[in-house]
């Protein structure tokens, strides 16, 4: 007989560790994490202070998704308190958070579980350009300057 998802009633495939729908950990499984390989855009310069940069989900539970950024600094995570939202037990509770002033946009690793990855690579902070790609758990964004 098939199992289904206790939150969201979607039939789990064979073996899954989390339901591929909504994410709901399966209790006795053990999820491993690995960066999704996704093809860059060529980056544009660092931006000039007028310039509005945003971020869109293309991979993960809201794919499509658009973000407007503002200068400051935003939290990104697992909290619904976090500026950022990201609705998926990958992600931590406080995993990020982006500073944006006129010298561009910084992600910075707030010590989450699976980390901050950014083209392929993992790290602690770093400056962002434009066409680069970040992901967060099960989520993948793209960080654009307009």
């Amino acid at each position: 007989m098939a199992q289904v998802c206790p939150i969201c009633n979607n039939q789990l495939e064979e073996g899954a560790a989390a339901c591929k729908y909504c994410g709901f950990r399966i209790p006795g499984s053990t999820q491993s994490f690995q960066p999704v390989k996704v093809q860059s855009e060529d980056p544009v310069p660092q931006r000039p202070k007028s310039q509005k940069c945003d971020l869109r989900v293309i991979r993960g539970p809201q794919t499509g998704m658009e973000i407007s950024l503002h200068e400051g600094v935003m939290s990104l995570g697992r909290d619904p308190k976090c500026d950022i939202f990201l609705n998926d037990m990958t992600v931590s509770r406080e995993h990020a958070e982006l500073e944006i002033s006129e010298r561009g946009c910084v992600i910075r690793d707030m010590d989450s579980f699976n980390g901050v990855w950014v083209n392929d690579r993992m790290v602690d902070a770093c400056l962002l350009k434009s066409g680069d790609i970040i992901q967060l758990g099960a989520f993948c964004l793209i960080y654009k300057e307009q």
